[in-house]
């Protein structure tokens, strides 16, 4: 799955960016979900790795492309259709092959990237934006922090920018999550994917609003609109925000 996502992205010229998967089988498919950590270093961690038997869809998946150890590299969100039903998580997708092809799509940057690097307050390697030389793409990457609510950030991430309105896409994890209907994921991990993200201006203000798909720790699926300014980072959340027309 890297390499082929790795081979679109370099024909295309584009150094990093968001893929978006639906449909298409894989097998092997392998997979992680968020699991508490074992080592006091880390908030979190990961579980064991799932392979399903035999071929795997993609119901919805997101991937942020970009680079580890000179090389491209995937981090990947989504939900997926098994023989035992609907799992969902963080992809490896090293260990991922294409059985039946499908076609994706995506947004590239030319001019910029996301480059792993160590991060002192996690203890993780993840994701940090870049800029390299060229000119500018028209969106924007952008990384939010542990602590900082997700649905804020991207407000005022648009704010700085000079952004009205936009397309949010991404994926991170959150500490817990609280939703508009009253439903909550008391999960203090999560691997999250935004499912479907705006930026609109309200009263001079830009206003966001973001409906995602969330596992937590036991494996239990989730998705809905978040409550705006309750919903913080647990590790880490990659953005490319997509300025629109309003």
């Amino acid at each position: 799955m890297d390499a082929a996502v790795a081979k679109g992205f370099a024909d295309a010229g584009c150094a990093g960016g968001i893929v978006f998967f639906q449909g298409g089988r894989f097998e092997p498919f392998r997979y992680v979900m968020p699991a508490a950590s074992a080592d006091p270093r880390y908030a979190a961690w990961y579980s064991e790795t799932y392979e399903p038997e035999g071929p795997v869809t993609i119901v919805r998946a997101a991937a942020i492309v970009g680079v580890r150890d000179g090389g491209p590299f995937l981090h990947c969100h989504g939900i997926w259709d098994t023989a035992e039903g609907h799992r969902a998580g963080h992809m490896l997708a090293p260990m991922t092959s294409v059985a039946q092809a499908a076609e994706v799509s995506g947004i590239g940057f030319r001019s910029a990237t996301f480059q792993a690097m160590p991060d002192s307050e996690t203890n993780f390697t993840l994701f940090e934006p870049v800029q390299k030389a060229g000119v500018g793409d028209g969106a924007l990457l952008a990384k939010v922090r542990p602590n900082e609510d997700i649905t804020l950030a991207v407000e005022e991430i648009c704010s700085r920018h000079g952004i009205t309105s936009a397309r949010v896409h991404g994926i991170g994890s959150l500490n817990g999550v609280r939703f508009v209907d009253g439903t909550e994921v008391p999960s203090y991990a999560t691997e999250v994917l935004i499912r479907q993200g705006s930026v609109r201006t309200v009263d001079g203000r830009p206003q966001a609003r973001l409906d995602i798909d969330v596992v937590d720790m036991d494996g239990g699926i989730f998705s809905g609109e978040l409550v705006r300014g309750d919903n913080p980072v647990c590790v880490t959340f990659e953005l490319v925000i997509e300025a629109v027309a309003d």
